[in-house]
C-alpha cells in the first residue's frame, strides 16, 4: 500500500511539472481542494469531454444535448430534496481537530478486511503455483474465513445504519472497529453530525431586496427543468435521452486525494426518459453500454468493477457504480442510477406545471422514468493519467517516465524536431507542422538534444515524434518514432496524416463502441 501512495504523489508531481494540473491560486499558496488545469490538462480533459459526448450525441438518434446555467431558482433544490437532505454524516476527532467522513471510514475499514483475505490468497497461489484453487482455499481456509466473516457482519451493520440514517450507530461501528485516526493515531472521537454540503449566495442588487440562491451541486436538475423544453422543440419520442456537461459545486468538508474530490468539479451526464415498467430493462443496458465506453481505452477489464449501492436513494429503484483501480483502491467514477419518476413528479408539484409525456401509441399520458449515468470529468482525468503514468527501464541502464495515455485522448498528437537548427531543418519541420495541424494537435520543439526532447514529449503522453534530418532534405522521407516502443522507421512526409490520424482520432475509440 505504502509503495501505492508513493506513485500516487509522483502522478501529482508529474501533473505539475507538465502542466497538466495546478493548484488553484498558486501564487497565493493554493485554496483546497480546488485545482487548475494547464496547457497539457486541458487538452487531455477536452478530449475526454469529447469522447463521451459523441458516444452520447453522435452515437444516439435519440439523445440531444443541453447547456444549462448553473444558477438556477432556488425553488430547484427544495423539490430536488437538496435544501433539506443533501448531508454528509461528518465525526471529528478531538486530538488532531480533523473532520473525516464517517461513512468513509468505514469503507475503508471495509477495504482493510478485503486487502486481508487478498494478502491470504496470493501467499496461498504463490505457495501452490498451477494447482491452486482460489475458491476451495476462500471456502476453507480458517483465516481467510474469519476475516470474510467479520466483513460482511461489518457490512450488514453499516448498510442498515446508512439506510436507517442512524448517526449514534454509525459512531459505534467506528468505536467497535477501533478505527483510529490517521493522524493522531487516537480513538477520541466526537459524535457523528449532518453537514449540508450546498454553498449559498444571494442574488440582487441590495442586501434586503436580496434572495438567497445556490451553485448548483449537480448538473441533473437542469436537465429535468428541460425536460418539457426538449421534449417538445425535438419532437422526441420516449425513450430519449438529455445529454450535459457543466461545472457542480460541493463544500466538501472532507476534500483529498488531490482531484478526486474537490469542491468545484466537472459533470458528465446523461438522463435517459423511459416508459415506466421498463426501466430496469435500461437500467441493465446502460451498465453494458456504459462499461464497454471505459474498457475500450484499453485500461484491461481486470482494473474496472461494479459496485451495487448498499443504501438507495429514496427515489431509486436500482443503482450502482463503475469503480476503477486508483493507486488508493477501487473507487467510483460513474454512477448509473434508475431514479424512477421522482425528479418530473417533484418539479411538477413544486411548480405546478404538468410534466408528462402524451404516448401515442397507447393513447395516455404518464411521468417517464429516468435512467441516469453521471461520471466526474475530474475523476476521470485522475483513472487516466493513474493508469498511463509508467516508469520504465531502459536496455541502456536508464529510466523513463511515459505517460502510455491512449493515443485518441492525449494532448499532443505529434511533436515535430529538426535535427539541427540549420540546413533548412527548421523551416521544413515548421512546412509539416502547417500542413498536419488541421487535423490533429503537432507541437514543434528545436531545443535540446534529440534524447532529451523525445523524453519530455513521453513525459506528455505525445504518441508519435518526427525528425526531419540531413536525408529528409534530399528525399522528403522523416523518421517517426512511435512512444511506446520506442521504434523508428522511415516514412514520406506526404503519408504521416494517413498513418497518424486514424490512431489519434476520437473516431478510433468511437468505433470500438458500435
Amino acid at each position: 500500500m505504502a509503495q501505492q501512495e508513493d506513485v500516487f504523489k509522483k502522478i501529482v508531481a508529474h501533473c505539475k511539472e507538465y502542466g497538466f494540473v495546478f493548484p488553484s491560486s498558486d501564487i497565493y499558496d493554493g485554496l483546497g481542494a480546488v485545482y487548475d488545469y494547464g496547457q497539457n490538462g486541458v487538452e487531455l480533459k477536452n478530449n475526454i469531454k469529447q469522447y463521451w459526448w459523441q458516444s452520447m450525441v453522435l452515437l444516439h438518434e435519440n439523445i440531444v444535448g443541453i447547456d444549462a446555467a448553473i444558477f438556477m431558482h432556488p425553488t430547484t433544490w427544495k423539490a430536488s430534496g437538496h435544501v433539506d437532505a443533501f448531508n454528509d454524516p461528518l465525526i471529528d476527532n478531538r486530538d488532531s481537530k480533523k473532520r473525516y467522513r464517517a461513512d468513509v471510514l468505514i469503507e475503508d475499514q471495509l477495504a482493510k478486511y478485503d486487502e486481508k483475505i487478498q494478502k491470504e490468497v496470493d501467499k496461498a497461489a504463490k505457495r501452490f503455483g498451477d494447482s491452486f484453487d482460489e475458491a476451495q482455499f476462500r471456502s476453507t481456509n480458517a483465516r481467510v474465513m474469519e476475516y470474510q466473516q467479520k466483513r460482511d457482519a461489518l457490512h450488514e451493520r453499516f448498510s442498515k445504519a446508512l439506510n436507517d440514517n442512524n448517526l449514534e450507530e454509525l459512531r459505534q461501528i467506528i468505536l467497535d472497529e477501533e478505527i483510529v485516526c490517521p493522524i493522531s493515531g487516537t480513538r477520541n472521537w466526537t459524535e457523528v453530525r449532518q453537514f449540508n454540503l450546498m454553498f449559498k449566495t444571494e442574488v440582487g442588487s441590495t442586501a434586503e431586496g436580496a434572495s438567497t440562491i445556490y451553485l448548483r451541486p449537480e448538473t441533473a436538475q437542469g436537465i429535468f427543468v428541460n425536460y418539457l423544453n426538449v421534449q417538445k422543440t425535438g419532437r422526441m419520442k420516449l425513450p430519449f435521452g438529455i445529454a450535459q456537461i457543466g461545472k457542480a459545486f460541493r463544500n466538501e468538508i472532507v476534500a483529498r486525494q488531490f482531484i478526486f474530490r474537490m469542491r468545484e468539479f466537472e459533470q458528465m451526464e446523461m438522463q435517459f426518459f423511459v416508459k415506466p415498467g421498463t426501466e430496469l430493462e435500461w437500467f441493465s443496458k446502460w451498465k453494458q453500454t456504459r462499461m464497454a465506453w471505459h474498457q475500450a481505452l484499453g485500461f484491461g477489464a481486470e482494473n474496472y468493477r461494479f459496485h451495487d449501492h448498499d443504501k438507495l436513494a429514496h427515489y431509486a429503484n436500482a443503482a450502482t457504480d463503475i469503480e476503477f483501480h486508483m493507486p488508493f483502491g477501487f473507487k467510483e467514477v460513474e454512477g448509473i442510477h434508475s431514479r424512477t419518476n421522482f425528479d418530473l413528479s417533484q418539479h411538477a408539484k413544486y411548480s405546478g406545471k404538468k410534466i408528462e409525456y402524451f404516448d401515442p401509441e397507447t393513447n395516455e399520458s404518464y411521468t417517464p422514468f429516468v435512467i441516469e449515468t453521471s461520471i466526474g470529468v475530474d475523476r476521470m482525468f485522475l483513472s487516466v493519467m493513474c493508469h498511463s503514468y509508467c516508469e520504465e527501464q531502459l536496455e541502456n541502464g536508464e529510466t523513463r517516465v511515459v505517460l502510455r495515455l491512449p493515443a485518441a485522448l492525449a494532448p499532443v498528437k505529434l511533436a515535430v524536431f529538426p535535427l539541427t537548427k540549420k540546413d533548412g531543418m527548421p523551416e521544413k519541420a515548421q512546412e509539416i507542422i502547417k500542413d498536419l495541424r488541421f487535423h490533429f494537435n503537432c507541437k514543434y520543439e528545436e531545443k535540446d538534444q534529440i534524447g532529451k526532447r523525445y523524453r519530455r514529449m513521453d513525459a506528455i503522453g505525445c504518441p508519435y515524434c518526427v525528425t526531419v534530418d540531413q536525408q529528409t532534405m534530399v528525399d522528403n522521407t522523416v523518421t517517426l518514432r512511435d512512444r511506446d516502443t520506442m521504434e523508428q522507421h522511415r516514412v514520406n512526409i506526404a503519408d504521416l496524416r494517413s498513418i497518424i490520424e486514424d490512431k489519434v482520432s476520437i473516431t478510433s475509440l468511437l468505433k470500438k463502441l458500435i
